[in-house]
């Protein structure tokens, strides 16, 4: 049953596994929207159960796969120099949703102490080989025991939000951080493919955020968005996967067009195809009222 204050946005297929159809209703009190029908819990394996999943494999084969693979090598890179940056003592790190420890197996060889979370046996089974150090789940870990908890495009994912975020600050250590990294509904990419636009993936994603919907949804738990950080090169892939459920194929000219105006598009709005947070508890959050956007380096900081 559909709570009344959610309002039908668009009608989306699963073009991963399933082929099947799905609702995204929206929420305007939140400001995001919710996929639905949602899987049953049990069930929601069943979605990731395919090659095409890329997060869950290190496939090098198709020329999609190489030019992932080659963008996911400077991504790490960026990934982990921000985690230097704002924790430059290094310390405990969590990556919930490791996928195949890319992430982790890097962030090790830089000083840091690290612990993955990963539902996928396949995507660990690869992992492992790398190095990297799994919990079974967070239930076992310690409160306050992490300097930084990430996860890079995972919170999407997760069957129940608010038990997730209660738990984050669970673990997280009082002057600790969490980066969250999440498609970004409102940016030019997603309003221009609407119903083909892959940063929807249902039912694989859960939920659609906002900047709105991600700051309120941690406010609940005296937690405050610092920072707001783009991710530029998502437009592009994502832009690519999407002209792919569009019309059938890959058009890389054309895709590279789309995510070059996404990007241009959103200097002005700040609304990039997918957006990083930086968290903290409130108390320690950058007590600066200043609302202002300030680009340096290719890095966009939002001082609340």
């Amino acid at each position: 049953m559909i709570d009344n204050n959610k309002k039908i946005y668009l009608t989306v297929k699963d073009y991963t596994v399933s082929g099947e159809t799905f609702g995204l209703y929206r929420d305007e009190k939140m400001d995001m929207l919710i996929t639905f029908p949602k899987p049953n819990e049990n069930d929601l394996h069943k979605y990731y159960e395919s090659e095409n999943y890329i997060s869950h494999t290190d496939g090098r084969g198709s020329l999609f796969e190489k030019l992932y693979q080659f963008i996911k090598g400077f991504a790490l890179k960026n990934k982990v120099n921000l985690i230097n940056d704002l924790h430059p003592q290094k310390g405990r790190l969590l990556d919930i949703g490791a996928g195949t420890g890319d992430f982790l197996a890097f962030a090790k060889t830089k000083g840091w102490d690290t612990t993955g979370i990963e539902p996928s046996e396949k995507a660990k089974s690869i992992a492992l080989k790398k190095g990297v150090s799994f919990s079974d789940s967070t239930q076992v870990l310690e409160n306050n025991s992490f300097d930084v908890i990430t996860m890079w495009h995972v919170l999407e994912h997760v069957p129940n939000l608010e038990k997730q975020i209660k738990e984050l600050k669970r673990l997280l250590k009082p002057e600790g951080t969490i980066i969250i990294a999440v498609p970004n509904f409102r940016s030019f990419d997603a309003k221009y493919y609407r119903r083909f636009w892959a940063g929807f993936d249902a039912p694989r994603h859960l939920w659609h955020f906002s900047k709105k919907a991600i700051k309120l949804l941690f406010l609940k738990e005296k937690m405050k968005v610092e920072k707001i950080l783009p991710m530029k090169f998502d437009a592009f892939y994502v832009s690519l996967l999407s002209e792919k459920y569009k019309a059938g194929q890959m058009n890389f000219i054309r895709a590279f067009y789309i995510g070059l105006k996404s990007n241009y598009k959103a200097k002005k709005r700040f609304q990039y195809s997918s957006l990083i947070y930086v968290i903290k508890n409130a108390k320690n959050a950058n007590k600066s009222t200043d609302s202002t956007i300030i680009e340096q380096n290719d890095v966009v900081v939002v001082k609340n």
